[in-house]
């Protein structure tokens, strides 16, 4: 007699769940934003989205996979059952209709909406924050949020009109950030930046016109103090009421012949100059925050 895989929930009287479960279908509507909204659900597909999304405790409320991926990923069978998430096999029919990839790798979770509001972030005084400010490209805003992540940053404030960071894309592009970081959304840009200059962080906005250089940021010793980085939407930048409300507008050098460098490469030399400040001893000089002088 075959033994089950360890850990693996099974419906062994039914069988796997086929793309007309209803279990399968309202799942399959996540992919819409008004349902993700109404449910407070989204959809992380792949392996490693998965394996991240578990690893955030009270996440994931149920996992759907195909016999053969869950045979191929039973380390995450047995996480799931551990942590008591009900764990489905269902048809390749019913998990080609819960992906939104060409060729899915047999995983979907159902996980829980992770947003928390602006002063509970704040509360627990972050020293790098990343507000993405009517960034409307999923690919970029996931990038962004992995790059983010990869930096540092403890935030990542979805201001205005940025797309959901539900979103099946940002959740793909960001490779499993989405579950380390703290995700917040804002209907209020302004406000935002009022926000995070109240709790102590310097505010810098980016843009190609800048008067700041990132570059003399880094010299002078200003990057070292708690920060939040705003980036705006490749096409069209930041508004102007934004960058006037920043403490500084920090421009990129181009030491080449480049017209300009793109959102996700832009917002790595930011957050990447910021968290070598940020973990560099203390140089003695000052430093500038939020329109005081502070020496550390």
């Amino acid at each position: 007699m075959q033994s089950r895989p360890h850990g693996r929930r099974l419906d062994a009287a039914s069988g796997p769940l086929t793309a007309r479960t209803p279990r399968v279908v309202a799942a399959r509507r996540l992919h819409r934003r008004r349902d993700r909204e109404a449910a407070g659900r989204f959809l992380a597909e792949g392996p490693q989205a998965v394996r991240e999304a578990l690893a955030r405790p009270h996440t994931v409320l149920e996992l759907f996979g195909t016999t053969a991926a869950l045979d191929r990923h039973l380390d995450l069978v047995a996480r799931a059952t551990t942590a008591d998430v009900p764990v489905s096999t269902v048809t390749d029919d019913a998990l080609a209709g819960l992906a939104e990839t060409v060729a899915p790798q047999g995983l979907v979770a159902v996980c829980q909406h992770l947003d928390l509001p602006l002063a509970t972030v704040l509360a627990r005084t972050p020293q790098l924050v990343t507000v993405l400010a009517g960034i409307r490209d999923p690919g970029n805003a996931g990038t962004v949020l992995r790059t983010a992540d990869a930096a540092g940053a403890q935030v990542v404030v979805f201001a205005g009109a940025a797309v959901d960071p539900y979103n099946g894309k940002v959740v793909r592009a960001s490779a499993g950030s989405l579950f380390h970081v703290d995700v917040v959304r804002a209907s209020d840009p302004p406000q935002v930046i009022t926000d995070l200059r109240a709790a102590g962080l310097a505010v810098l906005a980016t843009t190609g016109y800048g008067a700041d250089d990132l570059d003399d940021l880094a010299d002078a010793g200003r990057l070292a103090a708690p920060t939040a980085w705003i980036f705006g939407s490749e096409a069209h930048g930041l508004p102007d009421e934004l960058t006037a409300a920043a403490d500084a507008r920090v421009r990129v050098p181009l030491h080449g012949r480049a017209e300009s460098l793109n959102l996700a490469a832009a917002a790595a030399v930011c957050l990447y100059a910021s968290a070598r400040a940020q973990r560099r001893p203390s140089s003695g000089r000052a430093i500038e925050t939020a329109g005081e002088s502070v020496r550390p």
